[in-house]
């Protein structure tokens, strides 16, 4: 039990969507606060049962239904963010992060107007903070807002820590645990989106991944303090480390109808918006490995496909190299009808993690999977080089990797595929051990995930919250 309480301090875990499931509900770290001495529950907006599932402690939140308003004012408040950082920094990175607007019928209309009219005029701190202030007055006045200020006058829990700072569904509970004077803090998701202008909520704490994100943390919002930031690093990664999820290769080959004899590369596909032509990277990928085999070599492809993706984009390219390519679906489960509505599940940790095991390589368009090999000491390809499907409307990859998130990473930390043929030599060097970018690689890792014991990320983050409740009892006191 932490040394500054007498009682077992109460947490509450905020889901405000499924996306923080897989790095709190899914690895250690229930287990690794519980034996902390934290009571913990999770208070949960997700459409995923944990107490049902697993047993876990949790709360219900009643209603997902926020104020009409909230959207589009969250929507303008990220574009003159944008605005702001494209001035402050003078740089047009900023603008390539917006999401275009809608003007097909007069709804939309008149909410793109609004958005419209504060990216020209509002993109100033003041106006940013007005935004702020009117969306937090939309979500205080709502029926959602009073029934979880409500709930937390019942439980009274020692402090709100929210999963993901991006969902306006966190807004109302955590405005309602600090109208309550109750701590609040907050993860940030993901090691791209505080360039991109996805902080929807605002807390008395933030948890970040690396001194890196800390950095920008203060830099694009001014004021955030030092002392309100924890640099923990993510669990997110923590079951790579776990050897008892690693089965063998005899194992995972006879349970997804792989030849053990084969050598695979795995294609590790995107989601549309990053890569709305993803299935011809894997065409050019599979056409490369067909002529590797040609050439004598036993090569197979694992095609883990995006798990919000049931386009049927790849159906045709699948069908064509069927002799070489396996697909083996992510083990997610649809809870509800739309996208956001499909749910992780802990078994798709351990297929994540031997799929990275029995792979030699990642072919994949600019995601974090680059991190997730590179822990099993296995290198990646960048595809950066445009199809000839791509026209006006339809984005370039390239793009991907001008963001910010990018700029930190040494050129060498991946093999990069400037044209279709890179691929099949990038595949051909990697085999042959021709070429090694596993070591600059894990340079960068350790520059986007906390240097130092990157599997103890659940325990610096329950570190964190003894810390902030220490320093909250000392105020009080």
């Amino acid at each position: 039990m932490p040394k500054h309480q007498n009682k077992t301090p109460k947490i509450f875990i905020l889901f405000p969507d499924g996306v923080g499931l897989r790095n709190f509900a899914f690895t250690d770290f229930k287990k690794v606060g519980e034996s902390q001495g934290f009571d913990i529950t999770y208070w949960n907006n997700s459409v995923f049962d944990l107490e049902k599932e697993f047993g876990y402690s949790q709360l219900m939140i009643p209603t997902t239904k926020i104020h009409p308003k909230t959207p589009v004012i969250n929507h303008a408040r990220k574009r003159v963010e944008l605005a702001l950082s494209r001035k402050r920094f003078q740089d047009d990175v900023y603008p390539t992060y917006r999401f275009p607007l809608r003007w097909n019928n007069l709804k939309n209309i008149a909410k793109s107007a609004f958005v419209k009219f504060h990216e020209r005029f509002s993109s100033h701190p003041k106006g940013w903070q007005q935004l702020m202030d009117q969306m937090n007055a939309a979500e205080r006045s709502t029926d959602r807002y009073k029934l979880l200020k409500a709930q937390l006058e019942k439980h009274r829990p020692d402090l709100v820590f929210c999963t993901t700072q991006r969902a306006t569904q966190g807004i109302a509970p955590i405005l309602a645990a600090r109208d309550l004077g109750i701590p609040t803090a907050c993860w940030i998701y993901s090691w791209d989106n505080l360039p991109k202008g996805m902080t929807t909520i605002e807390t008395d704490y933030y948890f970040v991944w690396s001194d890196l994100m800390k950095e920008q943390l203060l830099q694009y919002y001014p004021k955030v303090k030092e002392d309100q930031i924890f640099v923990t690093g993510t669990p997110q990664f923590e079951p790579h480390y776990d050897e008892s999820l690693i089965v063998s290769r005899a194992d995972f080959c006879s349970q997804y109808g792989l030849d053990p004899k084969r050598t695979y590369v795995c294609f590790s596909g995107d989601d549309m918006t990053t890569s709305p032509l993803d299935q011809y990277y894997l065409e050019d990928t599979a056409a490369a490995v067909r002529r590797l085999n040609q050439e004598g070599m036993n090569l197979g492809i694992i095609f883990r496909q995006v798990p919000v993706d049931h386009s049927g984009r790849y159906d045709q390219v699948l069908e064509a190299y069927a002799d070489l390519i396996t697909p083996i679906k992510p083990l997610w489960k649809p809870m509800g009808e739309q996208w956001n509505q499909i749910m992780p599940t802990k078994e798709d940790f351990a297929l994540l993690v031997n799929t990275c095991h029995h792979s030699a390589l990642v072919v994949n368009i600019c995601s974090s999977m680059v991190f997730d090999f590179v822990i099993h000491n296995k290198p990646t390809i960048y595809p950066n080089y445009e199809q000839p499907q791509l026209k006006k409307g339809i984005r370039d990859i390239g793009q991907n990797y001008k963001y910010v998130h990018f700029r930190t990473m040494p050129k060498d930390a991946v093999v990069w595929a400037y044209e279709k043929e890179d691929i099949y030599q990038g595949i051909k060097d990697l085999i042959k051990h021709k070429e090694n970018p596993v070591p600059v690689c894990h340079q960068w890792y350790g520059v986007i995930n906390h240097p130092e014991r990157p599997d103890h990320a659940s325990e610096r983050i329950w570190d964190g919250i003894g810390e902030i409740l220490r320093m909250n009892s000392l105020k009080i006191n």
